[in-house]
């Protein structure tokens, strides 16, 4: 072989040990994003069960349409409060 060849067979595995690195970094990331959103969405299942609120069951009845829909309508005004506050504070 000659030195052009392994000098590009060397750089070839520079470039694919530094995507790897990249890759397993990204991984990481992916990993702790995942981790934390399981852990929000036991915390939030551990308290229904606590409370003893089946959502299914809950969902189930005449008025949770209505109730969605007055909570949905009711978020508008609170986001905008909190942009407002935010903006205030800074």
């Amino acid at each position: 072989m000659s030195s052009a060849t392994d000098e590009q067979l060397q750089q070839e595995v520079e470039r694919l040990r530094a995507r790897l690195a990249a890759l397993e970094l990204e991984l990481v990331q992916v990993q702790a994003q995942a981790n934390s959103a399981v852990a929000e969405w036991q915390e939030r299942a551990y308290w229904l069960d606590r409370w003893h609120i089946d959502l299914n069951e809950l969902m189930r009845r005449p008025g949770a349409d209505r109730l969605r829909a007055v909570l949905r309508a009711g978020r508008t005004p609170l986001r905008l409060l909190r942009k407002a506050l935010r903006a205030v504070r800074s």
